[in-house]
């Protein structure tokens, strides 16, 4: 999701209709609300054009924290009707002087990419790791484009792969 020129994302699979009624689990950070509070607005829109209509948002304190409530909600809702189809993860991560940047990057990376092989509902990164507030702006509808947008159309496209599994 790092370039402009990524158009076939935008490219929605046949047959993603048949998720509408997906549930939809968003955990996104308090930290850089700013930001994130725009990449969860791109990303609902998204959703909500394509009439996904159970959403639930979940704030949590920073990065770090993201992948243990991510587990947390799985393991609570795994067996009931309304288990999440899919996970968005956002957040936003701008470099300061110290290397505490790479640390938290580092962690919510490997801790969203840990959930992905050991829980079956697909968690999509939609952390922005950037070094400067510039930067962010960037993935928020300028020359990168919007990356809660992104985050949305990914995770429609994984929820009908995941489903074709099923058929």
């Amino acid at each position: 999701m790092a370039s402009q020129g990524n158009q076939k994302l935008f490219e929605i699979i046949t047959g993603t209709s048949i998720i509408s009624d997906a549930c939809v689990v968003i955990v996104k950070t308090a930290w850089n609300a700013i930001v994130v509070d725009e990449l969860e607005r791109g990303c609902l829109n998204i959703l909500a054009q394509h009439e996904i209509k159970s959403i639930t948002t979940i704030s949590v304190p920073g990065a770090v924290e993201i992948p243990f409530t991510i587990n947390s909600y799985w393991e609570s809702y795994k067996f009931k009707d309304n288990k999440p189809n899919v996970f968005i993860a956002l957040g936003c991560v701008i470099k300061g002087d110290t290397p505490h940047f790479e640390y938290v990057c580092q962690s919510v990376t490997q801790g969203i990419t840990h959930l992905n092989v050991t829980i079956p509902a697909p968690v999509i990164f939609g952390v922005l790791t950037v070094n400067t507030q510039e930067q962010a702006d960037e993935r928020l509808g300028g020359i990168h484009g919007h990356k809660g947008e992104e985050a949305a159309y990914t995770a429609i496209q994984m929820m009908a792969m995941v489903k074709s599994f099923k058929a």
